[in-house]
C-alpha cells in the first residue's frame, strides 16, 4: 500500500484493559496502516502453501479451525472498522458486543474455498485502510462505547493489526507445529 497516513498509537486509557495484549504486538512507529497491509500478504503466504487436511484441522476439541480463524479475523476487523467510524462519526450510542464462538460457527468456513475467503479478506482490508487514511486527523482520538468499554478510533486500527497479529502466532504455534 502506499500514500497511507501516520497514526499515533493509542495510550493507556484510550482502550480498554483486554485490548493491550493486541496493541502491544505492535510498535509505535505510526505505520499501523502499512502493518495492516504487510500482516495481511505475511498471513496469505503462510497459509496458502498449506494443504486442505491443515485448513480443517482443530488442535484441541472445540478450538477453531485455521479456515475459522481466517473467517474470524474478517468478522473482527468488519465490527472494529465499524465502531471506528461510528466513533468518528461522534456517534454516542453505546453499541453492543458480539458472540465471536456463535459468529465462528454460523460462518461456514469449513467449506469454503481459501481463494473465496482471501477474496473476501482482502476486500475488507482495503476498505478498512482506505477507511481510516481518510478519517480527518481529529476523529483518530474521539472515543466511543462498545461492549460497555471506551475505546478511541485510532485504538481500533490497532485493535484490527495487533489481534490479527495474535492469531497469526496462535498458527504458527498451534497448528503448524
Amino acid at each position: 500500500m502506499k500514500n497511507v497516513r501516520s497514526i499515533a498509537k493509542p495510550l493507556s486509557g484510550e482502550y480498554p484493559e483486554y485490548a493491550a495484549m493486541y496493541i502491544n504486538l505492535l510498535p509505535g512507529d505510526g505505520r499501523v496502516l502499512d502493518h495492516l497491509w504487510s500482516n495481511f500478504i505475511m498471513m496469505k503466504e503462510k497459509i496458502y502453501p498449506l494443504p486442505e487436511s491443515k485448513l480443517l484441522f482443530r488442535y484441541d476439541p472445540g478450538k477453531w479451525t485455521i479456515k475459522e480463524t481466517l473467517v474470524h479475523i474478517i468478522d473482527d476487523e468488519r465490527i472494529y472498522a465499524y465502531r471506528a467510524l461510528r466513533f468518528a462519526r461522534h456517534d454516542e450510542i453505546a453499541l453492543p458486543g458480539f458472540e465471536q464462538d456463535e459468529y465462528a460457527k454460523q460462518s461456514g468456513a469449513n467449506e469454503r474455498t481459501l481463494d473465496n475467503i482471501f477474496d473476501e479478506y482482502e476486500s475488507v482490508r482495503r476498505s478498512t485502510i482506505a477507511m481510516f487514511n481518510g478519517f480527518p486527523e481529529e476523529s483518530l482520538a474521539r472515543m466511543g462505547t462498545a461492549n460497555g468499554n471506551r475505546a478511541s478510533v485510532r485504538s481500533m486500527a490497532y485493535h484490527i493489526a495487533g489481534h490479527e497479529l495474535h492469531h497469526y502466532n496462535l498458527i504458527r504455534t498451534k497448528y503448524l507445529y
